[in-house]
């Protein structure tokens, strides 16, 4: 059974990384697993280059495939912020009531704004010796005024999906694995995975 190591040490994003990636096949692992590996600072200015950052010094350190996600929450009423900053946006320590306050805070500054926004991600898959896999995975919705919901984590209680008439926050993991920006970018990875793995 092959390895495959996560970048993270968020236990929800790990959760929603071993549902979709274990029945096929794979041992999935975190940083968790590793708890000696130092953090690799996110000093890059898109996903890409934070995903591709992480993926490739881990990688290099434990001699084994990781694939690292950058994702954030881009509202256009904001230009796209706090993208890359979604984690960090209300400065460090990383808090996700804190971030969600704040976001609220910035769009009712604005009378009548629009609230789209759209979740983002993007995976870069490394390993010794392969070239890295990029791939990218967007899940459009809009901020509710207030959170609800208690599943999911970082912004997921304020963003609205119209159609369900839910947050993110509301849906049941297998819903959510379903249709999130996670979810739209893995299933772009599992086209590449068996043949990027040989």
């Amino acid at each position: 059974m092959p390895t495959i190591v996560i970048a993270t040490q968020n236990e929800g994003k790990a959760r929603e990384f071993k549902a979709m990636l274990e029945p096929k096949g794979y041992e999935v692992k975190t940083l968790l697993d590793y708890p000696d590996i130092p953090d690799v600072e996110e000093t890059g200015y898109t996903f890409e280059e934070n995903a591709r950052l992480k993926a490739e010094t881990i990688s290099e350190k434990l001699n084994l495939p990781v694939l690292a996600d950058d994702s954030g929450l881009m509202v256009d009423e904001l230009d796209g912020a706090p993208g890359v900053f979604s984690a960090r946006f209300a400065g460090e320590p990383k808090n996700d009531a804190r971030n969600n306050a704040k976001l609220l805070s910035m769009l009712g500054e604005f009378e009548n704004s629009s609230r789209t926004a759209r979740f983002h991600c993007t995976l870069v898959a490394s390993r010794p010796g392969k070239e890295s896999l990029v791939v990218e995975g967007e899940v459009e919705g809009e901020i509710a005024k207030i959170p609800a919901g208690e599943n999911g984590f970082g912004y997921d209680p304020l963003f609205l999906l119209p159609e369900k008439g839910k947050t993110m926050a509301q849906l049941s993991d297998e819903e959510k694995n379903a249709i999130s920006h996670r979810a739209v970018a893995l299933r772009k990875f599992e086209k590449y995975i068996d043949e990027w793995f040989k």
